[in-house]
């Protein structure tokens, strides 16, 4: 699991709370199909939606968000949110995901729709959007890592 940064932000992945193991290998290592349809409450204890997708950063072998879908019928209407991993708890007890924010703070947040996604490779985007869920984004957080570890810090030729 994540370390904590000064801020209380996790660095790193999801984190896995409850005694459930569900079914296959999980909940350590999960096919991210397995994941979709997910439920998610929010901090509040409210259904806000369940999750329709799961974005790779495919450069940096990260997983960049998880896409959240809020209303709609069959996927129709429904209102997208990219959630940085970092800010979602697995509960293997109660099979869902809870995400470390409000319902109305969920809401306030104008998300996207299916037809008009956003730049997710975009640094400012994805910097606003992290910030929006109080997250350090995972590529500063591996790269702070990285710089503070004299272990696999790069050596200076």
């Amino acid at each position: 699991m994540g370390s904590i940064n000064p801020q209380g932000a996790t660095r790193g992945g999801a984190k896995i709370v409850g005694g459930g193991v569900g079914e296959g290998p999980g909940p350590e290592v999960m096919a991210a199909a397995t994941l979709d349809g997910t439920t998610v409450m929010s901090s509040d204890g409210e259904h806000v939606g369940k999750i329709s997708d799961i974005m790779l950063d495919v450069r940096n072998g990260r997983i960049a968000y998880a896409v959240l879908s809020e209303g709609g019928f069959l996927g129709m209407g429904a209102n997208l949110h990219a959630i940085p991993w970092s800010a979602l708890t697995l509960d293997t007890d109660q099979k869902c995901f809870f995400v470390d924010i409000t319902a109305q703070r969920l809401k306030d947040d104008p998300g996207f729709d299916k037809d008009h996604w956003p730049s997710m490779a975009d640094p400012a985007w994805g910097e606003s959007t992290y910030s929006y869920y109080n997250r350090q984004p995972y590529w500063s957080a591996t790269r702070d890592v990285v710089e503070e570890d004299p272990a696999i810090r790069p050596s200076e030729h």
